[in-house]
């Protein structure tokens, strides 16, 4: 055999090799082949394939690789279990940009299934391999470490301390700096990740300095970097009151309200959620936030949204609502009780009308007056409908009672009670008798109208226990009229005057 023909040989094997990978690449990328692929032992066929002498060759099995480990938690198992990992992290630190980002990729399709998996990421030290990444110079390699590390930081605060020991965080709040907006996304969003899971770890990111970084892009035109970054104040916030604080010495309000008129529905929602984190710490912090403006731009905001978008505007009123009477009163002020009826009228998931009862809970507990509010927006019978309701969840039923009960407990606007007076199971109705008990005493013209309205015939049509605390007010409401006017609207009286006029022998 001539060399001519010893070349040609090696350079069709080269070919064929090159083929092979592309093809599998190809097919990966379609749901319907991997079955095909996964039963033909495509694992042990594209591993040596990682090791190839053309770098062409390397990063094509490298992303086959990576969307079969995409598809599937078997498949990503498949990867670990082919001993393919080591290899990766080891070709990390020699291969050039475009390989280091095909095997990040994989790394990222392995970790993303489970803490398990991202755990076989961690053993093989991959996240030391993909922090020296977030050091090269191209900014490509940088963001594929970077949203490959925060998929593994999201899983548990194991996972994410791996990442904070590795000293990712310093390079993260660099790539914040760098003018590549997916590399700003990518590091954003896993400072977010890092953050969400206990307070030491969202004090790690905040001593790098994060959050004058973080602040510094929340007017920046880009909606995806927007997301993260308020997402990642979030995380930061939620944790205590002294990080709270710390996001709020940023100046970022009144400045973030602005968001709350974004186009995308996302970062609108994640400017609430920074809210709800913030209000729900302290009153002073809550009135930071009323003072600003925020109050009046959330109430806004719920009327511009439905559905799980609303649910961090309606449970930020609710905690803002449950500091203080006078918090309460700025949340009634700004509209607040007319928003939260229009939500639990338009929303049909039961979660949410769980959030909107117990915001509206915290409004009303306070005084006559804050229940009041909640009265004249026809919110109690609504209360009561989702409390015996049988299609009601059980945790819609039990902050249906709590709200109706706290509420009721402060409520003199009688108007607002006398519906109540007539579906009202007897654990309800004893907390309306009481209120009437309380309020009739002492003003004449709610007791007339009491009577016209048919309010005394009901009261006396309650089957009441002798002696029960129910009786009690009863009876005490019985004693601010005169007994004849008790005794006929009582039930039964009709019949006795008739057998009186049975009975009655004119002169």
């Amino acid at each position: 055999m001539s060399q001519q023909q010893m070349i040609q040989a090696f350079e069709q094997y080269k070919k064929s090799r090159m083929e092979f990978v592309q093809t599998v690449a190809q097919l990966a990328a379609k749901p319907q082949n991997i079955e095909f692929l996964q039963n033909a032992g495509v694992m042990s066929l594209l591993r040596p394939l990682m090791l190839d002498v053309v770098p062409g060759i390397q990063q094509t099995a490298a992303l086959a690789l990576s969307r079969l480990a995409d598809h599937s938690y078997d498949l990503a198992e498949a990867v670990v279990n082919e001993d393919i990992l080591p290899q990766l992290v080891n070709s990390l630190a020699s291969q050039n940009r475009f390989y280091k980002k095909a095997a990040a990729s994989v790394l990222r399709a392995v970790a993303k299934h489970s803490p398990g998996l991202s755990q076989a990421v961690v053993e093989c030290g991959g996240v030391d391999a993909l922090v020296l990444c977030l050091e090269e110079f191209d900014p490509g390699v940088k963001e594929a470490a970077a949203w490959t590390l925060g998929i593994i930081a999201q899983h548990n605060a194991m996972l994410s301390q791996s990442v904070v020991d590795a000293g990712a965080i310093p390079l993260l709040v660099l790539c914040l700096r760098e003018p590549e907006m997916a590399l700003k996304r990518n590091a954003a969003s896993t400072l977010s990740d890092i953050s969400k899971h206990t307070a030491e770890l969202a004090q790690a990111v905040v001593d790098t300095g994060a959050i004058a970084h973080l602040a510094q892009m929340i007017l920046n035109p880009d909606a995806k970097l927007k997301r993260q970054v308020f997402s990642a104040l979030s995380q930061i916030s939620k944790h205590s009151v002294g990080l709270a604080e710390m996001v709020i010495e940023a100046e970022i309000f009144p400045a973030a309200l602005a968001c709350l008129k974004d186009p995308d529905e996302y970062v609108r929602k994640n400017v609430t959620t920074l809210m709800r984190e913030v209000v729900k710490q302290t009153p002073e912090l809550s009135q930071v936030i009323v003072n600003c403006g925020g109050m009046a731009a959330v109430v806004d905001y719920l009327g511009d949204c439905q559905g799980n978008l609303r649910l961090p505007g309606i449970m930020m009123l609710g905690y803002v609502a449950a500091h203080s009477e006078n918090l309460a009163m700025a949340v009634i002020f700004s509209k607040g009780v007319p928003q939260l009826a229009q939500c639990l009228s338009e929303e049909t998931e039961h979660h949410i009308k769980a959030a909107t009862v117990w915001a509206i809970g915290q409004i009303g507990h306070h005084t006559p007056e804050h229940a009041k509010a909640v009265a004249t927006a026809n919110l109690l019978p609504k209360l009561l409908e989702l409390y015996t309701e049988a299609g009601s969840s059980e945790d819609l039923q039990v902050k249906s009672k709590e709200a109706l009960k706290s509420i009721l407990q402060k409520c003199t606007y009688l108007p607002g009670l006398e519906s109540l007076l007539y579906d009202a199971p007897s654990n309800i109705l004893k907390h309306v008798v009481c209120q009437f008990s309380k309020v009739l005493p002492h003003d004449s013209k709610a007791r007339r109208l009491f009577v016209t309205s048919g309010g005394l015939k009901k009261v006396q049509e309650i089957d009441a226990g002798p002696g029960s605390p129910l009786q009690e007010y009863i009876n005490a409401i019985n004693s601010c009229f005169p007994e004849e006017i008790v005794r006929y609207y009582s039930p039964g009286y009709s019949e006795v005057l008739l057998e009186r006029l049975e009975s009655f022998q004119p002169a």
